[in-house]
């Protein structure tokens, strides 16, 4: 039998790698679609629309921190590179896909509005993830230094008193709420019509009170160091399900005035948003750094309590149950432990499980889809969507 290290390698390949042309029938799929030539948000443009507004957004807030004088452009930079540097831009899509499902036009005002509110949500996504790094102490994020570690840095580079870290932390912080505070105003600066501009503010306040509400359950959870399957699932439904999928679609909506929608576009969220989480938990656990960005074993380090892990702990035996337990949460989880831990998490067939789960979620939210039967853009971009954010690519 191959060793630990070796099988927990072949676990991190197989997930990580291309996948056979064809499609197979999402109620059996234990793989994914082939990778797309063209990524589905890139679709209408939508990526290089939210890109240019992002842009612009950046560039007219700039001005507002001149009094900063000297000290602005450490700043100025970290904000360009959180907002501008690479991402999926997947949480816009579902905002300019929710809206073109209510009928929404591809072009004009209320197209740019729909770009407005996603770029809305992106602020609040760069500002969940700076978040999230301080609270994780993740030192990388998209292959960079995480803010806080910049400016950790900084504070080394200047020979300035005190704590770096304390520092970084400090300033990480402040970013963050620069960042949500910026997003009301990108509504706003879209020109929403006044009469559906109050539904529009209160679904993005709703989106971040659900979001900070999942994490902060996330965050016991992990603390705690055990969660039951209905614990699991409340916390993915409003980190995740809510946050990626159900409310930006939601947004999208209220841009065009689809209200009658909502009710089945949230029948495609929210298990598409539980398989998005369940992918997320298998490149936590196997994926490699030189694509998720991540540091190989992080959320096992971190002790999140995942589906993959409630499934592991029913599935193996006795001692490799014990093993998984003593090992999850510790930050010491590392080199051959850490493997010793994946590879128990793959032979017990925890894996395998969460590879059917996905593959049904996303069969659940397809199926949803066409009984919703939105316009044949939107319908296709969507079931393009669905098998993007749950692939083993991203």
């Amino acid at each position: 039998m191959a060793s630990s290290p070796a099988r927990a390698s072949k676990a991190r390949e197989d997930l990580t790698s291309a996948v056979p042309a064809g499609r197979v029938a999402p109620a059996a799929a234990t793989q994914d679609p082939p990778a797309p030539a063209i990524s589905p948000v890139d679709l209408e443009g939508v990526r290089e629309r939210v890109d240019r507004a992002l842009a612009s957004l950046v560039e007219r807030r700039r001005d507002q921190l001149d009094f900063l004088e000297g000290d602005a452009p450490p700043l100025l930079a970290a904000l360009s590179e959180t907002v501008l540097g690479p991402g999926k831009r997947l949480r816009p899509a579902f905002v300019y896909w929710g809206y073109r499902a209510a009928g929404g036009e591809p072009h004009g005002p209320g197209a740019e509005r729909a770009i407005g509110a996603g770029c809305a949500v992106e602020l609040l996504h760069a500002c969940a993830l700076t978040c999230d790094d301080v609270m994780d102490g993740s030192r990388t994020r998209r292959g960079r230094p995480a803010a806080h570690v910049r400016f950790a840095g900084l504070h080394r580079r200047e020979r300035w008193r005190g704590d770096p870290e304390g520092f970084g932390r400090s300033v990480a912080t402040l970013l963050g709420l620069l960042l949500s505070g910026w997003a009301e105003q990108a509504v706003v600066e879209a020109g929403v019509p006044a009469e559906r501009l109050p539904e529009v503010l209160g679904l993005l306040d709703l989106l971040r009170t659900e979001a900070i509400g999942g994490q902060y359950l996330d965050v016991v959870q992990a603390r705690r160091g055990v969660a039951g399957e209905s614990e699991v699932r409340r916390a993915v439904t409003f980190k995740t399900a809510k946050y990626t999928v159900e409310r930006p679609l939601h947004l999208g909506l209220a841009i065009a005035g689809g209200g009658r929608l909502r009710e089945a576009l949230s029948a495609y969220a929210l298990p598409l948003g539980e398989a998005f989480q369940l992918r997320d938990d298998l490149l936590g656990a196997f994926g490699d750094p030189a694509v998720t960005g991540k540091p190989f074993g992080q959320d096992l380090r971190e002790g999140k309590q995942t589906w993959l892990l409630l499934r592991a702990r029913r599935l193996a035996e006795p001692a490799a149950r014990e093993l998984i337990d003593r090992s999850v949460g510790q930050p010491w989880l590392r080199g051959e432990r850490l493997d010793e831990v994946c590879a128990l998490l793959v032979e017990c067939g925890a894996l395998a499980e969460c590879e059917r789960r996905i593959a049904g979620l996303v069969a659940e939210a397809l199926a949803a889809l066409d009984a919703a039967a939105p316009p044949a853009p939107a319908r296709a971009a969507l079931t393009a969507l669905a098998w993007y954010a749950t692939g083993r690519w991203r």
